[in-house]
This record gives C-alpha cells, sequence and structure tokens, in this order.
C-alpha cells in the first residue's frame, strides 16, 4: 500500500539526518523493515539500511526506534523549525 502525502504534509528544508543505525548492535531481525509504513528501511546482503532519501519521506513516528530491541536504531527529532508538517488531520 503506498500512503500519498501531497497535500497533507509539507517539508521543512533543512533537515539534517535524525536516524543512525549502529550496525555493531544490528541483529538484523528486521523489525524496522517491517514496521515502517512508508517502507524505508532496505535490506541488502545481509545489511540492514535505511534509504538514502528518508529525510524527505519520513513520519518521524520514531517506530522504527522503539522498534529495536538491540538498540541499534538511534532516532531524533529533527532540529527545531525543520522536518515534517502535518496541514492536515
Amino acid at each position: 500500500m503506498k500512503i500519498e502525502l501531497e497535500g497533507l504534509t509539507n517539508r521543512v528544508p533543512g533537515t539534517g539526518d535524525f536516524i543512525t543505525i549502529d550496525y555493531a548492535k544490528c541483529n538484523n531481525c528486521e523489525c524496522c523493515l517491517i514496521i515502517c509504513v512508508m517502507n524505508l528501511w532496505r535490506k541488502k546482503e545481509g545489511k540492514i539500511y535505511i534509504v538514502d532519501d528518508y529525510q524527505s519521506k519520513c513520519l518521524e513516528c520514531a517506530a522504527c526506534y522503539q522498534i529495536c530491541d538491540a538498540s541499534a536504531i538511534k532516532f531524533q527529532y529533527p532540529t527545531g523549525g525543520t522536518g515534517i508538517v502535518f496541514e492536515k488531520g
């Protein structure tokens, strides 16, 4: 299922990296792949990663961070004044 965000959200320019993964802690459980409604997590050659342009698509729900039992995902909300702005709903 694809979620259309046009008209629902607006991205404020300047959003930097706000999700990182510690590969030393990651146990490849794939929970982040399952929980992400925006389908931003991938697995390639046995390695979990987040897509390069996640900043422009992430809903900033922190579900990936919450579900990671290995504490491999670090999430921090984007700097104030940047990130996602919900226009409706």
